[in-house]
């Protein structure tokens, strides 16, 4: 089955799914600057989507028995669906968004309308480094994945009804403490209510009305499955302080002032945050970076 897209001008094809994939080595997503391979369970069964970026189109596929749930949301897996009319305005409410706004034109929200997949990085990616959150991300995904139909070999996303069945001292060899394993269970266990949310702020709310997950989680989940572009990850370690250096020259930021800075950008702050980050802007460093902690052998 095959599906053919036609990109909007400038449009940025691997920075707009980079998000997609988690870094070093993920066995479900390969995104390339003009190729990606998704491997997912969609609510029609596994499938395996291919798109690839040339010619100044984009031309789908798909595998499985999920194939036509990929195809059919497949502009939205790329972004096409992402609407930005209205933001070129409100970036000129500021000269170093409106600067960037204009650099990463060709930038697109995807929204995958996969849900727990996402929920499963975002916990896994609480409160500690990245090298931690994705080492045990390729670990739960070996452990409990399956091969995904089609050409390349992937492996589905893993099943939350097997997570929910499993006992949390299982995850301590991959790499996850108790307390992040616990709200991964919960989430498993509510994951058919939440990938059935009609939009991101429903998500949000039951998502945070689980023990363990929180503002930020949630924002990372949205923003991905719903391609929402005002969620802004509330409590994240860097972000506040980027926020606050890029928009008003200030070294440290709390949420508060984050989320001040960002008001007039409302229904866009995400994508404000996201453009700082492609931007390469980051507050000056003081003191050490979190360590890598060491409490399962690996």
């Amino acid at each position: 089955m095959a599906r053919r897209l036609t990109p909007p001008e400038r449009y940025a094809f691997g920075a707009s799914l980079a998000s997609l994939q988690a870094p070093n080595g993920d066995p479900c997503v390969r995104v390339s600057g003009t190729e990606l391979w998704m491997a997912a369970r969609t609510p029609d069964g596994p499938g395996t989507l291919h798109l690839a970026h040339a010619g100044g189109e984009l031309v789908a596929e798909a595998y499985g028995a999920g194939a036509e749930w990929l195809l059919d949301r497949a502009d939205a897996i790329v972004g096409l669906r992402d609407d930005v009319s209205g933001f070129p305005a409100l970036a000129k409410a500021h000269p170093v968004v409106h600067r960037l706004a204009r650099t990463f034109s060709g930038l697109r929200l995807p929204a995958t309308g996969l849900v727990f997949h996402r929920v499963l990085r975002a916990i896994l990616e609480q409160k500690v480094t990245g090298v931690e959150a994705f080492r045990a991300y390729r670990k739960i995904c070996r452990k409990f994945g399956e091969p995904a139909p089609g050409p390349t070999p992937l492996l589905l996303p893993p099943d939350p009804a097997a997570i929910a069945a499993s006992p949390y001292w299982m995850f301590h060899p991959l790499g996850v403490e108790q307390r992040r394993t616990q709200a991964l269970l919960r989430a498993a266990r509510e994951a058919g209510r939440i990938e059935r949310c009609a939009d991101a702020a429903e998500a949000t709310r039951r998502l945070t009305a689980l023990p363990g997950i929180g503002p930020w989680t949630a924002a990372e989940v949205v923003r991905v499955a719903y391609g929402d572009g005002d969620a802004v990850s509330v409590g994240d370690y860097h972000v506040p302080n980027t926020v606050a250096w890029a928009l008003a020259g200030e070294a440290r930021g709390t949420d508060d002032r984050m989320l001040e800075l960002l008001e007039p950008f409302r229904g866009h702050r995400g994508r404000v945050c996201d453009l700082l980050a492609h931007g390469g802007i980051g507050a000056p460093r003081f003191g050490p970076r979190m360590p890598v902690r060491s409490f399962a052998r690996f």
